[in-house]
């Protein structure tokens, strides 16, 4: 830790340590100068004094003192304050590069090494754990010196005063240095007891909430009642010793400290009396001793700080330096060249082994030509992943080599990994932002333009970040050889046509609402599009589930805060927003529709009490209603209160809770409570007060007009001019893909897709729809066309016909790019230019998978059974570690002929059997004549697997009909299998429905 301390902050150390050592002298002018008030001022012989050749009165002397010590400690101060600050940038600064490079180091990682350490983990080290490293850095030289130089400073001035002094004030100091270290240890031994008790108790805390009923039912809660007791005595023997030996290192410190002054008062006042040493001299040394225990106190911190520090820090750089790490070099810069990789890609003798060095790809001799389609087919997931992080170097293979052309990918700059080499999967991830900043990830490689307007890059550079500017122009289309960012849009617009999301973009598009400033020849041309809209849907008769605004009608599908002003609003709506509204209130409460909609509110939130109840906002259903879930629950309890008071009881602020919910749902979500006495009644005030409401809402809606544009509405809505009903059902979907079809007919569809892009991405793309996530793998792997592809499992929503379709397309639209489809099985393997099928991490040939030399004959046997199981459709996509558990507790069973198996109801504690080589039969017993077979099994099917999930005897028996080898699949080892992979749940679960369907 020192050594990066001072790596890079030797200059900025040095400059500290020089400031630091002009505070000696501050200090002691601080201890001397009140000697000299005592001695030569205050108890001067004669009313004049001679100072420097200089005879001045006795009071001016005193004046001037006084001025000089006070001069004194405003300049020590100051400078103490100074260096602190100086300390504190310093310290802040070096955190700062230490996490930069810790963050740095994490976009290193091999791929595997992230399933073994959580990303939890990683973020506490890099925040919480490495925060105290910074203080300790700004410190690291300055502290010791700062606080010695001041121990040295009074000794020497202690000293000075009298040889005694100063042998008095040292005397105890190895006395404390020797024992109150000792005690401390003492006291965190205990602590650590005490954490681990209670942890204990904790634990013993969650099995009595978790039992409750249990204990109560038993009868034992007396007994776990009397446990904790146990423990919370336990808990307090510890804490009463961790008080004593506390309190008596305390006493002892304190003792020692009072000890000191003690033999001052003692010896200093014999020698005062005796002559040998003056009243102010005695009293600036007590003074100076006073002072003399902060700095060893301060030592004594920096002492235990360096060295837990210096533990935590072996730790952390212990955790950011594991092996398999990219050399720094090629992340690092600029490559001297960026040449397309538009070569064959040759796989010499590749192996690769996961991070616990079990082998996932084995001795694989593979060349894909340039330019061509190529398809792999692997059942195991780990096998596609491997292949694809492989040849996009997320991981190096740990033996042999790939190379494209004469160029080994292990020597690639990363930057010419990253532009010439695409990668999508089913599965992308996706950072916070917009969904166009997630597709051009590729297309921001550096910045395009200095940092001349970032006043705070200079401070950057000097802790050692990113010397790339982020406020900076980034997106570069010449990455991808055009010339414009309006060129890039529509080469991305021709890549989401080409992968058929085109339809479904623009039906989300449509439903998006958008900033007319930001998108005007949108908004013109929906209201340009209106009147074509309206009429479509009159010639369709669904005028009833396509409600356009009519200021003469109530419209259903418009919250009532809408339909009372005949307007939309610029910005959502809140309960504080409305609070704000004074005027807008006071109205209310002339108009008298206060109370109304109270009453309103109440039905509304006694109905969502029923469904919802008080925790159950976080519910889809809930948060589509656009509700708050804190101003529900605050109205919650404002209705109870207005049962009794009404409306009269509540300030602005808390009519404002409860409008918030009438005003921001339509009359279709509340139902049967919205009754049409109370359409008339808004209607009423529409026509004779809204005018007057708006006068005060300017800056919160904007009145409908059938001419303008109208904010707060979706393109959909915006394009019909009023709202589609949420409760019309499929007559709803027939209005909705009518507008859709009407705008895509006059030319809008390029111009509503692009809203996509402007789409807001949460934290982890949890607020995105699934449809956006193949769109977005796609096209963020192919915006920058690479010369390879990789797609795995990309577009697995597609059925195969649309899968052809996109390979089509996408070779019309890349045709000179290499593109490898990773996926566990093709329908059609004829339409690749090249096919290859990978099975346990080997190439498959027409005579199987190549068998290699084992290790010994163990590792044979688990080869052996591991190719089995993973030639059967049940288990062929499983992880290869739970393959291994299963193989690993799995037994070879041959049987002859005529040979049972096993009998109907038998016990299925025997276990499940995966048929490998021949066939047998599934008899049904008979009370007279022979058995009657209800199925014949062959190579491949898995029997027996329903006994052990229903725990119930077998309900068929099974004959061997010819020469039969099974694996034995133990019950234990099959259902830890079951419950802990999804894959093979749902993969049974298919197989059992097919036993159902035939």
């Amino acid at each position: 830790m020192f050594r990066f301390i001072w790596k890079y902050s030797k200059r900025d150390q040095l400059i500290l340590l020089a400031v630091t050592s002009t505070l000696f002298p501050l200090l002691y002018l601080t201890l001397e100068l009140p000697k000299r008030i005592i001695n030569d001022a205050i108890g001067a012989t004669s009313s004049i004094v001679e100072f420097w050749g200089y005879s001045l009165p006795q009071t001016n002397f005193l004046i001037i003192l006084c001025f000089a010590f006070l001069v004194a400690v405003l300049a020590h101060g100051l400078m103490k304050m100074r260096i602190n600050t100086m300390k504190g940038v310093l310290s802040e600064r070096m955190l700062r590069r230490l996490r930069y490079q810790l963050i740095s180091r994490t976009l290193r990682f091999p791929q595997p090494y992230f399933e073994r350490v959580s990303q939890g983990e990683l973020v506490s080290m890099i925040t919480a754990e490495s925060e105290p490293m910074g203080g300790l850095m700004g410190d690291a030289i300055s502290q010791p010196v700062l606080q010695a130089g001041q121990m040295i400073t009074i000794l020497s001035f202690l000293f000075l005063q009298s040889f005694w002094f100063g042998l008095a004030a040292v005397a105890l100091i190895p006395v404390q240095a020797w024992l109150i270290p000792r005690l401390q240890r003492q006291i965190n031994l205990l602590n650590k007891r005490r954490i681990q008790e209670v942890r204990v108790l904790a634990a013993q805390i969650g099995e009595n909430a978790a039992g409750a009923s249990t204990l109560r039912a038993n009868g034992g809660w007396r007994y776990r009642r009397a446990m904790i007791s146990d423990q919370l005595g336990r808990l307090f023997g510890i804490r009463f010793e961790i008080y004593q030996k506390k309190f008596f290192m305390k006493f002892i410190n304190n003792f020692i400290s009072q000890l000191t002054p003690f033999m001052f008062y003692l010896v200093g006042g014999l020698l005062v009396l005796q002559g040998s040493v003056s009243l102010g001299a005695l009293v600036a040394a007590l003074a100076a001793y006073k002072d003399l225990s902060s700095p060893w106190k301060e030592l004594l911190t920096y002492y235990n700080q360096t060295q837990d520090m210096s533990l935590r820090w072996d730790v952390v750089i212990e955790r950011f330096a594991p092996s398999g790490m990219q050399d720094e070099k090629l992340f690092e810069g600029e490559p001297e060249a960026r040449p397309h990789l538009n070569r064959d890609i040759v796989l010499d003798r590749v192996s690769v082994r996961d991070i616990d060095g079990n082998q996932v790809l084995d001795d694989l001799n593979l060349t894909f030509p340039h330019g061509k389609t190529i398809g792999v087919a692997a059942p195991s997931e780990e096998d596609r992943r491997a292949i694809g992080e492989l040849l996009t170097r997320e991981i190096l293979p740990s033996a042999g080599r790939v190379e494209i052309g004469d160029q080994k990918l292990s020597e690639l700059h990363q930057g010419i990994v990253a532009a010439r080499i695409g990668y999508a999967s089913s599965r992308p991830v996706m950072f916070q932002g917009t969904l166009g900043d997630n597709v051009m990830m590729p297309m921001r490689y550096k910045p395009l333009s200095n940092a001349a307007d970032d006043p705070d890059f200079p401070e950057t550079l000097r802790a050692g970040n990113s010397t790339d500017p982020f406020k900076a122009e980034w997106l570069d289309p010449s990455l991808a050889g055009l010339d414009s960012a309006t060129a890039l849009r529509d080469w991305w617009l021709r890549l989401i046509d080409g992968m058929g999301s085109g339809a479904a973009l623009f039906q989300r598009g449509a439903e998006q609402e958008f900033n007319a400033t930001e998108h005007p020849e949108l908004a013109q041309k929906l209201v340009e599009l209106r009147p074509r809209v309206q009429q479509a849907v009159h010639e369709a008769g669904l005028e009833q589930h396509a409600l356009i605004f009519d200021r003469d009608s109530y419209n259903s599908a418009l919250p009532v805060a809408e339909n009372l002003l005949f307007a939309t609003p610029r910005v959502s709506v809140t309960q504080d927003l409305l609070a704000q509204q004074t005027v807008f209130l006071g109205q209310l409460r002339e108009l008298g529709l206060d109370e109304t909609l109270i009453a309103l509110t109440r039905d509304v939130i006694d109905m969502l009490r029923q469904i919802f109840g008080l925790d159950g906002t976080d519910h889809p259903l809930f948060r589509k209603l656009g509700l708050e879930a804190q101003t529900y629950e605050t109205a919650v309890e404002l209705v109870e209160r207005t049962r009794k008071e009404g409306a009269a009881g509540l300030d602005d602020g808390q009519l404002a809770n409860l409008l918030a919910v009438p005003l921001v749902i339509s009359a279709e979500q509340i139902g049967p409570a919205f009754t049409d006495e109370l359409k008339d009644r808004i209607l009423e005030l529409r026509h004779s007060h809204s005018e007057k409401l708006l006068e005060r809402l300017q800056d919160v809606f904007v009145p409908l007009k059938p001419d303008e544009f109208a904010p707060g509405l979706t393109v959909m809505e915006n394009a019909l001019f009023g709202k589609v009903s949420q409760i019309g059902g499929v007559r709803s979907d027939e209005a909705r893909k009518l507008i859709v079809d009407v705008l895509d007919e006059n030319g809008a569809r390029p111009l509503v897709v692009e809203l996509i892009y402007d789409i807001p991405v949460s934290l982890g793309g949890q607020n995105l729809p699934a449809v956006f996530a193949e769109p977005l793998a796609f096209t963020r792997a192919t915006i920058k066309k690479p010369d390879i592809l990789i797609l795995e499992n990309a577009l697995a929503s597609y059925d195969m016909q649309t899968q052809v379709a996109v390979y089509k397309n996408l070779r019309e639209l890349l045709p000179e790019t290499t593109v490898i489809y990773l996926n566990d099985q093709f329908e059609s393997p004829d339409v690749f230019d090249m096919y290859v099928e990978i099975r346990q991490g080997r190439v498959v040939t027409d005579e199987g998978p190549a068998d290699v030399e084992e290790d010994s004959a163990a590792s044979a046997d688990l080869a052996r059974k591991l190719r089995a199981l993973e030639q059967t459709p049940l288990f062929s996509g499983l992880d290869r570690r739970q393959l291994r558990l299963l193989a690993f507790g799995a037994r070879w069973f041959n049987a002859a002929p005529g040979q049972v198996v096993f009998l109907k109801d038998d016990q299925p504690t025997d276990g499940a059997y995966v048929v490998l080589d021949g066939e047998a039969g599934l008899y049904l017993p008979q009370i007279e004549g022979p058995d009657q077979l209800i199925a014949k099994v062959g190579a491949g099917a898995l029997v027996g697997e329903l006994g052990l999930i229903r725990k119930e005897p077998r309900a068929l028996s099974m004959v061997a009909e010819t020469e039969l080898s099974c694996l034995r699949i133990g019950e234990e080892e099959f259902l830890a299998v079951v419950e802990n992979d999804a894959a093979t749940a749902f993969k049974l679960l298919q197989v059992i429905a097919g036993y159902v369907s035939n």
